[in-house]
């Protein structure tokens, strides 16, 4: 009877420390993956965040910066982590991209807690302006008149831009070819004197080139209209709903992390994205600040990779 109180009371006693120890967290660094090379996006965007809620909590978050197959490597090291709130990761939208492309050592769904999107890049149908389509519904209809003649180009095969091309052409039984480029730059180039029809590239990228009159955005591929150029309608305004295709960035844990860490974080990093400053640096890097849920990033994550896993598994798409 002893033993058994004993054992009793050791379980509640490593319960209430338990407890009391998700109340106070952070009480030490927090380590924050960025799966991906310094001085990217989703690097300028993470130490934003991180700096931000190292100041919330008077705790350091430390950027660790492990790039490597297109964000893989980084993101099994945060899989392989104690699910204890100490090590995190900020992620993009390769998350969802990655099973389809690459064998990854991990579950992109099982193995992570989603605690909060925080913002999302829009993608543009951006075409020459020598090109006769003013909207989708005329660019689909002018390839279909002539299959295989355009052509668009991308950063690569297995990039955004890449499977938002053979979405578009799946979503209308098209043949836009695919012309991958090594470097944004030099794609861009290639659109602007014409060798290739058109892109889906971000809007900071492309929207220099629109305002000069080189090039004709189309529309913008997502649920409503970005406050970067909030005069370029959506795909579904003009006339294809369903088009959407975007760069997200969010921030994981390992599964497993106790529900109230990951409430914690939600509230903390929902302040950081809703505040004027954080907002101002965020459009200022070309992307539009976004905010949900952990449940709803949970489900925009499957969503994700429900379509794109689709999309490449019917092109064959392939990594570089």
């Amino acid at each position: 009877m002893l033993t058994r109180r004993l054992a009793t009371a050791a379980v509640l006693f490593l319960a209430a420390a338990g407890a009391q120890a998700q109340q106070n967290y952070p009480e030490k660094a927090v380590r924050l993956i960025v799966p991906y090379a310094a001085g990217g996006n989703a690097d300028l965007l993470g130490r934003v965040v991180g700096q931000k809620l190292g100041e919330m909590f008077s705790q350091q978050f430390i950027i660790d910066n492990r790039a490597g197959a297109n964000g893989v490597i980084g993101t099994e090291l945060l899989a392989r982590a104690a699910p204890d709130g100490y090590t995190l990761a900020f992620t993009a939208s390769g998350h969802s991209i990655n099973p389809g492309m690459y064998k990854v050592p991990y579950d992109p769904i099982r193995d992570f807690a989603p605690i909060a999107q925080t913002s999302s890049t829009p993608i543009l149908i951006a075409v020459t302006a020598a090109l006769p389509a003013k909207n989708v519904k005329v660019l689909a209809a002018l390839a279909k008149a002539r299959p295989g003649d355009l052509s668009y180009a991308s950063q690569g095969n297995g990039s955004p831009g890449h499977l938002a091309g053979v979405l578009f052409n799946s979503m209308n039984g098209i043949n836009i070819v695919h012309i991958p480029y090594k470097s944004t730059s030099q794609a861009i180039t290639d659109l602007t004197s014409g060798q290739v029809q058109m892109m889906y590239p971000s809007a900071t990228s492309i929207l220099p080139h629109v305002k000069a009159g080189r090039l004709r955005a189309v529309a913008i591929a997502s649920k409503t209209r970005s406050a970067l150029a909030p005069e370029i309608p959506t795909a579904a305004e003009s006339g294809m709903p369903g088009f959407e295709a975007g760069i997200w960035n969010g921030v994981l844990a390992p599964a497993n992390t106790p529900p109230a860490i990951i409430d914690k974080l939600h509230g903390a990093i929902a302040k950081i994205i809703q505040s004027p400053d954080v907002r101002e640096r965020i459009l200022g890097m070309g992307a539009d600040p976004a905010l949900s849920t952990p449940a709803e990033f949970s489900a925009f994550i499957a969503a994700e990779l429900k379509k794109w896993t689709k999309v490449i598994k019917d092109s064959g798409a392939k990594p570089d």
